[in-house]
């Protein structure tokens, strides 16, 4: 493999080129807290439709991040959009000419927070720069825009996460009606001309749509509105431009849905997921005027529901990526797939995915490749000289060789089910080690996949072993695995986490006298449910942004902004969580704050005082609670932090105080 340095200027506004060699040598110096919580340098990078040109987002320490575009053939850097009080947030191509991006500020937290993103477009050679839509209300006007403020879209205006067509200067953007934090009330398509910033019209929907879906060529095909509890999908018909409805269910659960639309194809077909007849989900074809399903999956995974893409060219359907463990790729087109072979010949220790233009007409492919001890990297494949270079990578301290193997496992729960988890052991250590249980939050999501993860390598890289389930209510491991967690919030989800514990005592990974159980989120309320069912098998707790009463979640009397919608509230969380009435003992039962004297353990708690989706006083009252009876608990709060900390000082600050607090608790010399 050879490394061209064909973004050496990039590199000074903060691109970084070079790679690793995967070699059997001793592990180098352990990495720093801060290799592994520090913002990524270098996150994503897009080609141009006809693929000439690549669109990166170029920074460096203690600057804005920048807007550059590379032309391949002479390798050449423009740096084309810029601000001075913000980074470039999303950006996209509009046309092989002209992008689209929006800003940010990567040195804010959501406490400090005080403008949307608003939307911008420029060409790639810097010129035609043009603002689109406003920031918090209030007009952004850089030199060169044209538009008064009156002619600007309002700022609820966002960016699809669908590409378009890529053919012309306009794009279809989303304007969002909300009437407060995590209430949304529906989005209307508005097509926009990006030179120009006029507006082509509203598309007609059929009610309160929540969701829009662009056919193969960047027209609106598809949408699904809400009403109450119900939501249901409607087919707009392209001769007549009416809408047909395909069919109801659920908001919340998803019950009634015969399927959930994955991509149009370059003939019109409809590509659906569906658990059609199935424990898991697969793809299928959907005729329309038929209103039924293939009669064969095209796309089928052993264990796994389908979650991924398809690939198209202009023509026809020719890669599915698909995530099991890990995320990979089956070509249907043998051109993709021997050049798939030759890349993974190149690059044999990850896996590499490839990213194809719009409408090919050039030889780059972007690569993307990672692996459990190798944090992503992108590269250019060049077809006609079949040369890989490296554009950047998200973490350049970290060394390949100082990073521990993470595996898919699987346990028996005690009633039989089988539960998937992740298991990262040290370099230098398999058996018989302190270990930390560390808790997904959602919970109804799935979890993790195969590559490289900050907080398991760091705790890994301090000598724990990790275990992280998947437990029943987790999605992506079929249909049985998610409904058979409705409910049981410190029932049979919490059983899950403490037979994951026990199996990993029983195969000698773990020291049975030297286990902490840790999460965020719904994580944390497993955290504390766990110290309170399973005190003979926690050691200790760490948890941060954690729901400690499930009432709270409903219906916290507090001057705190929440950004729980609802709508979930009134009917997704009766039929996932637990009705407030008819479930009321069983909420009780299961409330941390309500059992938070039987916590003897050394607990660690951390929440941030702008949290909408949990909001501070869960924290406050049960630290408060707790301290009655434990004297062992410490308490962080990170003033400018919502439900997660965006900020990498506060990632450094909180996971030193991990590191010290395990240590302190069941290191290796206890």
């Amino acid at each position: 493999m050879r490394f061209t340095p064909f973004l050496r200027a990039a590199a000074l506004a903060g691109a970084f080129l070079g790679g690793h060699a995967l070699a059997a040598e001793p592990a180098p110096p352990r990495p720093t807290i801060a290799d592994f919580f520090n913002n990524p340098e270098f996150s994503d990078a897009l080609l141009s439709p006809s693929g000439k040109y690549l669109a990166v987002r170029l920074g460096r320490k203690d600057k804005r991040d920048m807007l550059g575009v590379v032309e391949l053939d002479t390798n050449a850097v423009k740096v084309v959009g810029n601000f001075s009080d913000a980074d470039i947030g999303k950006y996209a191509w509009v046309n092989d000419n002209r992008l689209v991006f929006t800003a940010t500020d990567k040195d804010l937290a959501q406490g400090d927070m005080r403008y949307a993103p608003g939307l911008y477009a420029i060409n790639r050679d810097g010129t035609g720069f043009r603002q689109l839509a406003m920031r918090n209300g209030k007009p952004f006007i850089t030199s060169g825009s044209t538009l008064g403020v009156r002619e600007l879209l309002p700022w609820h205006t966002y960016l699809m996460d669908e590409e378009g067509a890529q053919d012309s200067d306009y794009i279809y953007v989303q304007d969002r009606d909300l009437s407060g934090p995590g209430q949304l009330n529906h989005i209307n398509l508005v097509r926009l001309n990006t030179v120009t910033g006029r507006t082509a019209g509203v598309i007609d929907r059929p009610g309160d749509s929540t969701f829009w879906m662009l056919d193969f060529k960047g027209e609106p095909r598809l949408t699904i509105v809400r009403d109450k509890g119900t939501s249901s999908m409607y087919y707009r018909d392209p001769a007549s431009k009416e809408w047909r409805k395909l069919g109801d269910f659920d908001s919340y659960t998803g019950k009634g849905a015969s399927f959930r639309p994955l991509a149009f194809g370059p003939d019109g077909t409809l590509y659906v997921v569906s658990w059609h007849h199935s424990d898991v989900s697969a793809v299928y074809t959907y005729d329309i005027n038929s209103g039924k399903l293939s009669d064969k999956p095209l796309v089928k995974l052993d264990g796994f529901d389908f979650s991924g893409q398809l690939i198209m060219d202009q023509h026809k359907l020719i890669g599915i990526r698909h995530l099991t463990d890990a995320l990979s790729t089956t070509w249907l087109d043998p051109a993709m797939q021997a050049m798939q072979n030759e890349i993974d010949k190149m690059l044999p220790n990850t896996v590499n995915l490839l990213t194809l233009p719009k409408r090919r007409e050039s030889p780059w492919v972007l690569v993307t490749a990672y692996a459990d001890i190798w944090p992503k990297r992108i590269m250019l494949y060049n077809s006609e000289t079949r040369k890989l270079t490296v554009v950047g990578e998200s973490h350049p301290a970290i060394s390949p060789n100082a990073m521990a193997q993470t595996n898919m496992v699987r346990y028996k729960a005690r009633d039989g089910l089988s539960i998937p988890a992740w298991l990262t052991l040290p370099r230098n250590g398999s058996k018989n080690l302190p270990m930390v249980v560390l808790v997904h939050g959602g919970p109804y999501l799935r979890g993790s996949s195969w590559g490289w993860d900050a907080q398991a390598q760091f705790l890994a890289s301090r000598g724990y072993a990790v275990l992280e389930p998947e437990f029943r209510g987790s999605t992506g491991f079929g249909a049985r695995h998610f409904v058979a967690g409705w409910k049981q919030w410190g029932l049979k989800m919490q059983d899950d986490i403490a037979d994951g514990t026990r199996w990993a005592i029983a195969q000698g990974y773990a020291d049975a006298k030297r286990i902490c159980i840790a999460g965020a989120s719904y994580g944390g309320y497993a955290t504390l449910m766990g110290l309170i069912n399973d005190p003979d098998l926690y050691k200790c707790g760490i948890e941060w942004a954690g729901v400690t009463d499930i009432n709270l979640m409903y219906d916290g009397s507090w001057n705190f902004l929440s950004d729980m919608p609802d709508g979930y509230k009134q009917f997704g969380m009766p039929q996932l969580v637990g009705d407030q009435v008819k479930d009321a003992a069983q909420l009780k039962a299961t409330s941390p704050l309500e059992q938070a004297a039987r916590i003897r353990q050394p607990l660690l708690m951390a929440y941030g005082t702008a949290d909408m989706r949990v909001p501070l006083p869960h924290g406050t009252k049960f630290y408060k609670a707790v301290k009655q009876t434990n004297p062992n608990v410490e308490w962080v709060e990170y003033e400018e932090e919502g439900h997660g900390w965006k900020l990498p000082k506060n990632r450094i600050d909180w996971w030193g105080r991990v590191e010290k607090f395990l240590d302190k608790n069941i290191g290796a010399t206890h």
